[in-house]
């Protein structure tokens, strides 16, 4: 048995597979790789990567760790990828330092809060103070309960680990608490407190620990319940970074044995193009879309604030 078709027809059928052929192709070489800062893997994984991929009609991959340790693989060239989203600019600086960034956009900021767990044993009192209750005791009170087990990142690797420790030595000075951030924390890297920040709200949901730092955004996006703090420690607010939240500061041993003075930096997300990009122009796309309406309805429904201050 044998097939044969007219010469029109067979030009035609050569045509498609060239062209289904070219865009196979394209589609394959658009994949592309985004970083970001551990926290933000619901809205970049569940929202804002998968509608860019699906508008752009291309394969989208997320990875998320403590910012700081994936600025120093980035740096490093043990990883490579598209776009880098951080929270501070401290991560950022890293891969300026390394030449890998030129630029970075801010795309929106948080707040730390106090998340905990709504079936714990110390839910009512959480639930007494997150809803004004007369005579509720004060939350850093709470956290002072020696049986409460609170849960925070590393801040040798992670902004957050780091921001936690800010938050309470503020909290210190704007209460009127001397001790309190050692009351509640410990030592800087307490091994009882200290988790990686990819599961440290999955600890908190399974009952591992009471409480626990967050980010406001990361926690609304996981569906958690949690204390907002005031402006004056929460580290939202740039314009309070001069005069107030920069009188504190701790040194920490590094990943290396080095020792450094850390500072505070205000919670602002950064998204930056890296110049070893495997696919430079989707990756300038995919920040743009991130500063579009869309991206920033997306930031929002997730518990994200507006982007704050200018480029770095």
């Amino acid at each position: 048995m044998s097939f044969s078709c007219k010469p029109g027809a067979a030009a035609r059928l050569v045509a498609l597979a060239v062209t289904l052929s070219t865009v196979f192709a394209a589609h394959a070489a658009e994949d592309f790789r985004v970083t970001y800062a551990g926290s933000m893997g619901v809205v970049m994984d569940k929202a804002l990567g998968p509608a860019f991929a699906q508008s752009h009609q291309v394969n989208y991959q997320g990875q998320g760790q403590g910012a700081y340790g994936m600025a120093n693989l980035l740096a490093s060239k043990k990883l490579v990828a598209d776009v880098f989203v951080s929270i501070t600019p401290g991560p950022i600086a890293v891969l300026q330092k390394a030449g890998l960034v030129d630029k970075a956009e801010p795309v929106a900021s948080t707040s730390m809060v106090i998340a905990y767990n709504p079936k714990g044993k110390y839910a009512q009192a959480f639930d007494a103070i997150r809803s004004g209750k007369a005579g509720a005791q004060p939350w850093w009170k709470v956290l002072e309960t020696p049986t409460l087990r609170f849960g925070r990142t590393d801040p040798a690797t992670d902004p957050q680990g780091q921001n936690i420790i800010f938050t309470m030595m503020l909290a210190e000075r704007y209460y009127q608490q001397p001790g309190l951030a050692n009351a509640v924390l410990g030592n800087t890297q307490n091994p009882k407190q200290v988790f990686a920040e990819g599961g440290l709200l999955t600890r908190l949901e399974a009952g591992q620990v009471d409480a626990a730092s967050g980010y406001e955004s990361a926690t609304r996006s996981a569906g958690l319940p949690y204390i907002k703090l005031p402006d004056e420690i929460n580290l939202s607010n740039p314009a309070m970074d001069p005069n107030w939240y920069s009188k504190v500061s701790f040194d920490i041993t590094d990943a290396k044995g080095q020792q450094k003075t850390l500072h505070t930096q205000p919670l602002v997300f950064y998204a930056a193009v890296l110049n070893n990009a495997p696919h430079p122009e989707l990756a300038k796309q995919f920040v743009q879309f991130m500063q579009s309406s869309e991206g920033q309805a997306l930031f929002a429904k997730n518990g994200y604030g507006q982007p704050k201050g200018g480029a770095m």
